[in-house]
Order: structure tokens, then C-alpha cells, then sequence
């Protein structure tokens, strides 16, 4: 090598190292200014939290490096920090916002956030971190919209995003994520369709984005993802039909759940082809025709639920493919309730897996219960409810040891209810039974029920007496054994339930005095002793001081209770000292009163003549006569003010002034004193005192007097002043119910109750007052008609008053001269009824070309119920997803009793007893859901 050759290569190898020496500085100094940009971003990002309990931050200082803060993990390369890998701080309950300088951490590849209380919108510029490749936000309460630019992440292969306050759309650009595996996004705002690019995310194997607004149809590519492992688009508004080579397309398919959309057509064959399939739910859908036997092949499959379809076949048995699933033995839960099914059920029932949860509630099911149900020995959960069951209860079910929950109501078993049904020492949850044929006693056995909630066996026909061993049912909250033919007293073991939230003993033939036991049930708050004989002094502690949550009409021998009861006071017990003491007493009194009395007689028989007095009055029942000065001072004047404080009882009350110049007013007058003197019910008006007198010109005056009602009357909340409609509070669901029940027990009274029938004969909102409580009052009883003494008054008044009544809710008989019976009041009532739940009046302009009330609700029922339904009711009951169903079948079932109770001929309508069984029965299956 000569000198020249020698220098040229010392001269290029100086070189070299000289660009080394520099890139490394370079380097050292970018990766220097790259950490220094982590940092200072990590530190904007923790000024922005606002509350930190667990003081993750107290680490995140500048004694150690960042590296080594909470939740940091950084990157290494040549034992040097060389940029910020990851941060995870899920689950702290920190509160505040996340920055915008989160977007300067731009080699960051996770970023973990969940399960805090976060807000504000997701960043804009996180798109800068395009190493990103995991973001979770999910359980957070962030806003806003999803950023557009979410797609320029082109490295993100999880997005959890789910259970915050996301609004807008999806965005299209998440089809750019071809990388992308999870996508978890429901438990938001948002709405729009399901963008199509999404079909083109190859890697996807879960989407989910259940419950909200997602609408439009399903795109058919989204289920061609073969990667696809888990799905669910659930309580969404898609639309679609299920592919029919799904389970060929989707052949690692875990999870497919779209129940509550507005999915049609039938569920294909080749679902049983996605052999990995553990849970299937379409229910709550438009699906009809027959369930695959195909269904057989998931031996995976754990939980199938179909319910809430139209499903059926059109073979003898539709329950015939049960047969193939005995081979999924990992079977935990089967839901074939509200479909179409019939039949009966097939004894390879019991090939089932034996720990399950079966629910058949809501078909058209017929026949008998298989003896063999109890080869299903670790069933925990069976419902069999509103089918068409009959015969005995199998006496097998005693095999079933872990059943936690047994629903059959509304059946018609028969026979004794088994022993060994009362002995299964796990049943916690519910017993059923009722609305069915059950006789016989009760058995004992009942007091092993030690571990349940809920038991209802309503509406059988058992009697004897209440075991006591009831009482040893310690975890017991509700108990309906109401509408049977149970005897004897209350017992009072009942007192040892004191977890007792619910009681109902109504309808049945009780006997003896309420046992004061019940006083010490703190959480009792819903008390019905109502038709029973019960007799004797009613407590007045515990659930008894709230007159709204105790019933107890129709037991003519109860006395005393809180004075909201209105019941009579309970005559004083004596002895035959203190009565001969009293005597001793009273007499000489007695002696000397008689005395006094014949002084004064005799100065006011010298004044008679003197001074004559303006008032004349009228005695009537029992009932306290005022004199018109009262009432004039009353309501300062009696112009056309209708409320005033009465001095004399010192409260204010409603005052009801006839017009004497209307033909039959005074015997109008007479009757009322009559009615509602004499009947005390929860839920009549009471008249509390009346007037009968001449006024200040010395012209007649009568008038009445009536406890005053906060909340005035029905119609008033019905079809509120529009100037007032804002300043009303919400007529919900559940206090119309109440009402519907409280004027149909206030019928049943009148027409049953009472020594004499009373026909009403002007049932309308006008005449349902509501008190302060909301517990309604029927009002008014100036036409009515004593049915035993009906040649005293009405054969006495003239024509045009003989049958009256309200234009629109009187029964169309009385129209053609017929007289007035109960079957005319309950068509009023059934008006009513449908008017209560409509809002619109049988007189609405609307009702014109032979078309009424009735027929325009009985046309639209059931496929239209939005279109009749009160929108208040739509409007307080839409946010409710869950129960927006279960409210719609006890619309209908209202509205059925509406429908049936103005039938247009006497004979088809209701009779006002079977009319408050039924809507007790609604209101109970309200409450449940």
C-alpha cells in the first residue's frame, strides 16, 4: 500500500467515526427532547385530573424518573429509556378531564383509562399517537363523538369505549383498522346505522355496541367476519334477517346476542354448523316458524333464549325439537316463554341437562306436567306460567332439590298442592301458584319454606285454616294468599316475619280480631285485610298509620284505627263496677240537668213569640245540620267558591249547592244524604254534614258537605287546563291503576256490599275525586237508585229524571227505556276504564259515523296500542326498555277490561267483584316486573 492509498483510507475511516460521533448525538439528543415531551405531557395529563383518592399521583414527581411512575412502562433499547411504551391507570375513580397533551406521547402503543369517573370529550389529536395500538375508555363518563380520525390509527387492534355518554355515529373510517380485533362500544348515545366499511375488518373477532339507538340493516358482510368470535348488537332498532349460511360463515362463533331488535324471517339450519356457539339469544324479535333440531350439534352451547317471538310449527307438537338438545349437556338455561308454542309438553323434556333453568311461561301449552320432571334433578329455575297446564302438580318435583324458583300461575292445575313442593330446601326466589284450581288445605310443610322471598297463591280454591307454621318462613318479603276460601283467625305468627313487605289476605272468609302483631312488622307497606268477617278494634301503629297502605272494606264488624280509615269508633267496654259508679254520678246530674231544663223551656217558650228564627232545618240520618250563616262565612260568601273552612270542624271541606230550581232537587238532595250517610267506604266521597236552610233573602237553600279532595277530580288530571298542563305533576302508569282499582272496589261495595244494592248511575271522571294520597273517591250520588226501597224515589220522580246519567257513558239500554241495574254502572265504569288510559273522551269530536270509544280501542288492539295509549303515558314509560313490554301487556290487559265491561249487551259485560279480582291481578303483575 503506498503513502497515498494509506492516507485516502485514514482519511474516509476518520470519517466515519466522525458521522458516528454524531448520529449518536443526535440521537441521544432526540431521544433526550423525546422523554423530556413524555414527561412534561404526563404532567399536563395529571393537572388535569381533579380528584385522585387512592393518590396514585404522589409518585409521578420529579425525584425519580417517569419511567418509574405509577402505571408507566416504558420501552428499552441498549439499556437507555427510549420512549413511553404504556400507560395504565384503570380503575382509580379519578375524576376530571384528559388533556389534550396526551397526543404528544407519540410512541405510546396502550393506553388504558377505564373504570374512572372521567369526562369531557375524548381528545382530538390522540390520532397523533399512531403507535397506539389498545385504547380503553370504557365505564367513564366521557362526551361528545367519536373522532373521525380515529382511523388514522392504522396500529389499533382493541377500541373499549363502552358505558360512557358517547353520542353521534359510528364512524365510517373504523373500516380503515385493518388490524382491529375488538371493538366494544355499547352503553352509549349513539345512533346512526352500523357503517358497511365495518364488514371489511378482516381481524375482528368481537363486536359489540348493545343497547341504545343503533338503527337501519344489518350489514350482511358483518356476518361474513369469519374471525368473528363474539356479537352483540342487543336493545337496538336493526333490522334483518339472520343469513342463512351464518354458522358456515361464522364457524368461530362464541356469542351471538341481537335480542330486542326487529330481526324477521326464521332462524336458519346452519346455525347448527357454528359448532363452538355457547350463547344464543334472539329474543324479543319478529322471528317465526319452527326452532332447528339443527340445534343439537352446539354441544357448547349453554344458554338458548328464543322468547318473545312468534315462533311455532305447524306440527302437532311444537316443542318436538327439545328431543336434539338433549345432547348439549352443558345446557344452564333454555327460554322458550312468549312464542306461539302448543301442544303438550314432551316427556324427552327430561332428557334435558338436569342443572338448568327452564321457562315455557306465556303458550299456548296444554295437557300435564310429565311425572318425570324430576329426573331433572339440579333444575334450578322452572316457569311454566300463562299456558294452559292442567291435572295435578307431579309430587316428583320433590326430586328437583336445587329448584330456587317455581312459576306456574295462570294454569289450571287442580288438586291438593304437593307436600314435597313445600319441602325443596332451596327455593328462595318464588312459588307461583296462584290463578289456578288448587283445593284443599294448605299444608304445614309451608313453614319449610324457610329461604324464600315470594309466595302467591292467589285466586285458588283452597280453604281451612292459615297454618301458623307460616310464620317460620323468616326470609319471607311477600305473601298473596287473597281471592280463596281460607277460615278461622289470622294467625299471629305472621308477626315473626319480619322482613314482611307485602300482605294480602283480602277475599277470603277470615274471622276474629287483626292480630296485634302485625303493628310490629317495620317493613310492612302493603297491608289487604279487605273482604274477610274480621271484627273488633283496628291497630294503630305500624303499617296501620298510613291509611293509603292498609285495605280493609268490606268488614262491617271492625271499629276505631286511624281517623283516615273512617271507620267507627269501638264502643267503650265496661264493668259492672264502674257502671254502677257512673250511675251514682249521672243520676243526681241527671236530676238537677231536668231541672235546669224546664226553667229554660219555659223563658224560651215566652220568647217564641217574640222573635222567630230565620233557619229551618231537616233532619237527615245522623248527619250534622248547619245553618247557612255557617256556610256563608264558610266560603266568604258561596258565590260560585265551592271550598271553605268550616268553623265547626274545623277543616276545610267542599260544599255542593243545589239548584232548587231543577225539578226532583230536593229528593236529588234527599238520596245523597241518604247514600252517603250511611255507606263509609275508603273510596266514597264522605258527606260530612249539610244544610238545609233559608238564605239572607229568605229564599230555600240546601246544600252539602263533603271532605275536601287535594287533587279535585279525575277529569281534571285526565284533560288538564292547558295554561295549568305544566304545573301538574306525571299521571303514571301505576296511579291510574290504583284508581281503576279504587273505583271498581267502591262498585263492588255498592252493588254487593251494602244491606241494599245502590246503582251509581253517573259514573265519570267528573264524579272520581282524588284526595291528597291520589286514592280516588267516587262522588255524586244524586240519581242514584236504592234497589230495595226503589217504590219510594224513583217511581216518584218525573220522566226526565228517572234515568240519568252523562252523555256518552251511559249504557245504551237505558237509551231504550230500560231500567237502571249494575250492568249500567259497569258499562259507565268500562267507559271509564278506557278513557282513564286513552285520555280521549267518549264524546271526542273524532267519534262521529256510528264510530265510539269502545270500537276505536277494540280495532287497534293489540297491533296498534301505541295509537290509543294516553301519550303521557308513552312519554314516561319510553325511557324504560326493560318494562316497556311488560308495560304494554298491562295496557292491554286494562284496556281488555275496558272493552269487555262496555260490551254493548248487558250479559257480556263483567260484574264489578270479577272486575277488582282482575285488575288486582294486573296491578300484581305490574309490580313484579
Amino acid at each position: 500500500m503506498n503513502l497515498y492509498t494509506s492516507t485516502i483510507f485514514s482519511s474516509f475511516a476518520c470519517l466515519q467515526v466522525i458521522l458516528l460521533l454524531s448520529s449518536n448525538f443526535q440521537w441521544c439528543q432526540a431521544n433526550s427532547l423525546g422523554n423530556e415531551t413524555d414527561r412534561i405531557a404526563l404532567l399536563q395529563f395529571k393537572s388535569g385530573i381533579i380528584s385522585d383518592p387512592f393518590g396514585i399521583f404522589n409518585s409521578w414527581n420529579d425525584s425519580t424518573s417517569f419511567c418509574k411512575w405509577y402505571g408507566i412502562k416504558c420501552g428499552r433499547r441498549h439499556q437507555r429509556v427510549t420512549f413511553l411504551m404504556t400507560l395504565v391507570l384503570r380503575n382509580n375513580s379519578f375524576t376530571g378531564e384528559i388533556p389534550q397533551e396526551i397526543g404528544n406521547l407519540l410512541r405510546m402503543r396502550y393506553l388504558d383509562l377505564a373504570s374512572n369517573i372521567l369526562g369531557g370529550d375524548i381528545p382530538s389529536n390522540l390520532s397523533h399517537c399512531t403507535k397506539l395500538e389498545m385504547i380503553r375508555f370504557s365505564y367513564n363518563k366521557l362526551v361528545g363523538k367519536i373522532p373521525e380520525d380515529i382511523g388514522s390509527l392504522v396500529e389499533l387492534k382493541y377500541v373499549g369505549i363502552r358505558r360512557n355518554n358517547l353520542t353521534g355515529k359510528l364512524p365510517s373510517s373504523l373500516g380503515n383498522l385493518t388490524l382491529l380485533s375488538l371493538l366494544s362500544a355499547g352503553f352509549n348515545n349513539l345512533v346512526g346505522e352500523i357503517p358497511v366499511e365495518i364488514g371489511k375488518l378482516s381481524s375482528l373477532t368481537s363486536f359489540s355496541i348493545p343497547v341504545k339507538s343503533i338503527y337501519g340493516k344489518m350489514p350482511k358482510t358483518l356476518l361474513n367476519i369469519s374471525s368473528l368470535s363474539i356479537f352483540s348488537i342487543a336493545k337496538n332498532k336493526i333490522r334483518g334477517t339472520i343469513p342463512y349460511d351464518i354458522g358456515l360463515n361464522l364457524p368461530n362463533l362464541k356469542f351471538f346476542g341481537i335480542f330486542r331488535n326487529r330481526f324477521y324471517g326464521s332462524i336458519p339450519d346452519s346455525i347448527g354448523n357454528a359448532s363452538k356457539l355457547e350463547i344464543l339469544d334472539i329474543s324479543a324479535n319478529n322471528f317465526v316458524g319452527q326452532v332447528p333440531v339443527t340445534l343439537g350439534n352446539l354441544k357448547n352451547l349453554r344458554i338458548l333464549t328464543v322468547s318473545i317471538n312468534s315462533l311455532r310449527s305447524r306440527s302437532a307438537n311444537d316443542l318436538i325439537f327439545l328431543t336434539s338438545l338433549k345432547n348439549c349437556t352443558n345446557m344452564e338455561e333454555l327460554s322458550l316463554g312468549e312464542n306461539n308454542f302448543g301442544g303438550v309438553l314432551p316427556t324427552s323434556l327430561t332428557n334435558l341437562s338436569s342443572r338448568l333453568i327452564l321457562s315455557l311461561s306465556n303458550n299456548r301449552l296444554t295437557g300435564q306436567v310429565p311425572s318425570s320432571i324430576g329426573n331433572l334433578s339440579h333444575l334450578s329455575g322452572l316457569e311454566l306460567s300463562e299456558n294452559h297446564l292442567e291435572g295435578t302438580f307431579p309430587s316428583s318435583i320433590g326430586n328437583c332439590q336445587s329448584l330456587g324458583q317455581l312459576d306456574a300461575f295462570e294454569n289450571k292445575f287442580s288438586g291438593t298442592i304437593p307436600k314435597e313442593i313445600l319441602s325443596l330446601p332451596f327455593l328462595s326466589k318464588l312459588l307461583d301458584l296462584s290463578w289456578n284450581s288448587f283445593i284443599g288445605n294448605l299444608p304445614t310443610e309451608v313453614g319449610n319454606l324457610k329461604q324464600l322471598n315470594t309466595l302467591d297463591i292467589f285466586a285458588n280454591n283452597l280453604s281451612g285454616e292459615i297454618p301458623t307454621t307460616i310464620g317460620q318462613c323468616l326470609s319471607m318479603e311477600k305473601l298473596y294468599m287473597n281471592a280463596n276460601f281460607f277460615r278461622g283467625s289470622i294467625p299471629s305468627s305472621l308477626g315473626s316475619l319480619k322482613g314482611l313487605q307485602e300482605l294480602d289476605l283480602s277475599q277470603n272468609n277470615l274471622i276474629g280480631e287483626i292480630p296485634r302483631d302485625l303493628q310490629s312488622l317495620q317493613f310492612l307497606i302493603y297491608l289487604n285485610l279487605s273482604f274477610n268477617d274480621l271484627e273488633g278494634e283496628v291497630p294503630t301503629r305500624g303499617v296501620f298509620t298510613n291509611a293509603s297502605a292498609v285495605s280493609l272494606i268490606g268488614n262491617k264488624k271492625l271499629c276505631g284505627g286511624v281517623p283516615k280509615l273512617f271507620l267507627p269508633k269501638c264502643p267503650t267496654k265496661t264493668t259492672r263496677k264502674s257502671i254502677a259508679f257512673k250511675l251514682s254520678i249521672i243520676i243526681p246530674c241527671l236530676t238537677v240537668s231536668a231541672f235546669l231544663m224546664f226553667i229554660i223551656l219555659g223563658c224560651l217558650w215566652r220568647r217564641k213569640s217574640k222573635k222567630k228564627s230565620p233557619s229551618r232545618t231537616t233532619s237527615v240520618g245522623k248527619l250534622l245540620n248547619v245553618s247557612y250563616k255557617d256556610l256563608h262565612q264558610a266560603t266568604s260568601g258561596l258565590s260560585y267558591v265551592y271550598m271553605g273552612f268550616l268553623d265547626q270542624l274545623q277543616r276545610h271541606v267542599a260544599i255542593k249547592v243545589l239548584n232548587l230550581q231543577n225539578m226532583g232537587a230536593s229528593k236529588s238532595f234527599l238520596t245523597e244524604c241518604k247514600t252517603l250517610g250511611n255507606i263509609p267506604h275508603r273510596n266514597l266521597v264522605k258527606i260530612l254534614t249539610y244544610c238545609s236552610s233559608l238564605d239572607y233573602k229568605g229564599n230555600e237553600f240546601m246544600a252539602l258537605v263533603y271532605q275536601f279532595m287535594e287533587n279535585r277530580s279525575l277529569e281534571n288530571w285526565l284533560h288538564p287546563d292547558p295554561n295549568k298542563r305544566n304545573t301538574m305533576k306525571k299521571f303514571d302508569l301505576l296511579q291510574r291503576l290504583n284508581i281503576a282499582i279504587d273505583v271498581s272496589s267502591a262498585l263492588h261495595y255498592l252493588h254487593d256490599e251494602c244491606e241494599s244494592s245502590i246503582i251509581h248511575r253517573d259514573l265519570k271522571p267528573g264524579n272520581v275525586l282524588l284526595d291528597r294520597d291520589m286514592i280516588a273517591h267516587v262522588s255524586d250520588f244524586g240519581v242514584a237508585k236504592i234497589i230495595s226501597t226503589i217504590n219510594d224515589f224513583s217511581q216518584s220522580l218525573p220522566s226526565t229524571t228517572r234515568i240519568k246519567g252523562t252523555v256518552g257513558y251511559t249504557a245504551p239500554e237505558y237509551g231504550m227505556g230500560g231500567e237502571a241495574s249494575k250492568e249500567g254502572d259497569i258499562y259507565s265504569y268500562g267507559i271509564l276504564v278506557l278513557e282513564m288510559f286513552s285520555a280521549r273522551r267518549p264524546v271526542d269530536e273524532m267519534f262521529k259515523d256510528g264510530l265510539n270509544l269502545r270500537d276505536f280501542i277494540h280495532t287497534a288492539m293489540p297491533q296498534r296500542l301505541e295509537h290509543i295509549v294516553d301519550p303521557v303515558l308513552l312519554e314516561t314509560e319510553a325511557t324504560r326498555e326493560e318494562t316497556s313490554r311488560k308495560n304494554a301487556n298491562c295496557l292491554l290487559a286494562v284496556f281488555e277490561v275496558g272493552v269487555t265491561c262496555s260490551s254493548e249487551s248487558p250479559t257480556d259485560r263483567m260484574n264489578a267483584r270479577d272486575v277488582n279480582r282482575k285488575l288486582h291481578l294486573i296491578i300484581n303483575a305490574f309490580m313484579r316486573n
